[in-house]
């Protein structure tokens, strides 16, 4: 980024003014290390001033590139602490390149790896209401009676100050005596597990495998493909790009 003056302003609104990234997109751009003021570190939160010189490491010089990448289960997606590992402890992807969205350290599945911040408002807004997919385990033998439970909301608790919090109504379809695909649209913390947890059942493996429509496919643990032609242009244009 070329060095500036600023008005008085929080740093992550002046990224997004400048269309470097949506105010998310910047707060990850400024938690991943990458943005600095005045030569130092940023921090969340921080306002900047008139006067103060924001950069954001190598920016103008990337095109953007988006890539699935299959995040392995005792990982966690950034802000490792200590003996944790995070995806980029593990993953040759540049550091530039960031994960959007997070899965649980003991969930593993897709995660989309970016340095366009643009996409990350259109994809993890609570009311964008994207499809994710997931692949779930659980510790017993599953009934047709618990998946319509399921399928048509179950109360999980206290979610975001609202208590009660009765989930959306989804698809589910079973896979094998203990295991069952599910698809959501809202990205409640944890929600499979409370959901589950709501019915008496222990989730033992949580894998995402889609994203609105990038999948899995052949991806093993820790390895990535970028996306590309039509896969690329169907997932942006879901997101408005």
């Amino acid at each position: 980024m070329n060095k500036e003056e600023k008005q008085n302003i929080r740093l992550n609104k002046y990224l997004a003014d400048k269309n470097y990234a949506s105010r998310r997109g910047a707060d990850t751009l400024i938690q991943q290390g990458r943005v600095f003021v005045n030569g130092q570190k940023a921090v969340l939160g921080q306002m900047v001033k008139e006067g103060d010189v924001v950069e954001v490491e190598g920016r103008e010089a990337q095109e953007h590139q988006y890539f699935a990448y299959y995040k392995p289960r005792g990982v966690v997606t950034i802000g490792a602490q200590g003996d944790e590992k995070a995806i980029h402890d593990i993953c040759d992807l540049p550091y530039h390149i960031f994960p959007l969205g997070r899965l649980d350290k003991e969930s593993e599945g897709l995660i989309i790896m970016t340095n366009d911040g643009r996409i990350t408002e259109p994809l993890l807004s609570p009311h964008s209401h994207h499809e994710k997919e997931y692949t779930v385990t659980v510790d017993k033998a599953i009934t047709h009676q618990l998946l319509v439970r399921l399928s048509q909301g179950v109360n999980i608790g206290t979610v975001g100050g609202k208590k009660n919090y009765i989930t959306q109504k989804t698809e589910i379809r079973r896979r094998s005596k203990n295991s069952f695909d599910i698809i959501l649209r809202e990205g409640k913390n944890r929600k499979i597990r409370k959901m589950c947890g709501a019915v008496g059942f222990k989730v033992t493996k949580l894998k995402r495998f889609r994203i609105i429509n990038v999948k899995l496919k052949a991806l093993r643990a820790n390895t990535y493909r970028k996306l590309k032609d039509r896969e690329l242009k169907e997932f942006l244009g879901a997101l408005g790009m």
